[in-house]
């Protein structure tokens, strides 16, 4: 479908430098991660895997971020929610099963960790630990081992709003802004700390704390795909002409509970929830490529019958692969290669 002159000028996709088929695939990304993130709830309840944190609802800031993003050169820490950035940066969703399985060819950790700890050396995932925002500070020294090194690549980071409460932000942040360093801090903001509302948990924005370590802060609709990318291409255009860090604070709602361990009608409404699906980054983004003419109903039809083949695909591998053994306790514990001396 080629748009009209009238649709064109609609077309904010192409102003930030986005053909159509990128932004074609980043709605793509987006479903995926929805369809892979209901999978494995349907997985949980079924008594297949034991436990499962899901990100719905956060997917199309996770997405804009990945496709904003140098994938060649620039590192990520991701958390326990990002399926839509990890899958976007090229994660399969085969991969993501293993881990949720507890499998032994899982790539993040060997099937030692619980799903959403992600790892992936030859992605530049850092690896992540359980104790929320331990990844700030990580991510802040790496981005200052890129600095001294004159490399053109930036360290990207995200967590929850509940974990910038957390000592690891502050002193990351700080650090961040003493040095100038080339790093892109993301809090997904999803408005609760598992059963803590927002304004229980933070006193004012969380964007305006960077003022106080010397450094931009954005607050963005994290439900806008288009408008996440905008500030994600600039921070990191920021960053690598030595500018320094930014925080962005991308405003969204989680969806569904904080965990397959969680009730969350315990502690919100039902008619809070059903509001918020009102704002869903999927359909919204959907209707704007409808609009476009880039995107149809046979289109979207398509799509679906292709992905829940994937997911198909992937749930299968995952059931069938192996546990790992008691002789695969010492693996990866230890570096397994020699490194030079650092110069």
């Amino acid at each position: 479908m080629t748009p009209d002159v009238t649709v064109r000028q609609k077309m904010k996709h192409e102003e930030l430098g986005l053909t159509n088929a990128q932004a074609i695939e980043m709605y793509r990304m987006m479903v995926l991660a929805r369809k892979y993130d209901e999978r494995a709830l349907l997985l949980q309840r079924a008594g297949k895997i034991n436990f499962h944190v899901s990100g719905i609802g956060q997917e199309a800031a996770q997405v804009a971020a990945a496709f904003a993003l140098d994938q060649n050169k620039d590192y990520f820490l991701p958390y326990y929610r990002d399926y839509g950035f990890v899958l976007s940066v090229g994660m399969t969703v085969r991969e993501l099963m293993l881990a949720l399985f507890g499998k032994v060819q899982d790539p993040n950790s060997g099937g030692r960790q619980m799903p959403g700890h992600f790892g992936c050396k030859r992605l530049r995932i850092v690896t992540s630990s359980s104790p929320v925002t331990t990844q700030v500070p990580h991510a802040v020294g790496i981005a200052l081992a890129a600095k001294m090194r004159k490399e053109d690549s930036v360290s990207f980071v995200t967590l929850g709003e509940g974990s910038s409460n957390q000592g690891d932000f502050h002193e990351g942040c700080n650090f961040a802004g003493v040095h100038k360093v080339p790093a892109i801090i993301m809090v997904e903001n999803n408005q609760y700390a598992i059963s803590v509302p927002i304004a229980k948990q933070v006193a004012g924005r969380i964007s305006d704390r960077a003022l106080g370590y010397g450094f931009p802060g954005v607050r963005v609709d994290g439900c806008d795909v288009l408008e996440v990318f905008r500030v994600m291409k600039e921070a990191r255009e920021r960053a690598v002409r030595g500018e320094g860090p930014t925080l962005i604070e991308a405003m969204m709602y989680r969806l569904s509970p904080h965990s397959t361990s969680d009730n969350d009608l315990a502690y919100r409404t039902k008619e809070e929830v059903d509001a918020n699906w009102e704002k869903d980054g999927i359909p919204r983004y959907k209707a704007y490529l409808m609009e476009c003419s880039i995107w149809s109903e046979e289109d979207e039809a398509k799509l679906l019958a292709e992905l829940k083949a994937i997911i198909d695909d992937a749930t299968a591998y995952g059931e069938q692969a192996s546990f790992p053994q008691p002789e695969d306790a010492l693996t990866h514990v230890y570096a397994e290669e020699e490194r030079g001396t650092w110069q």
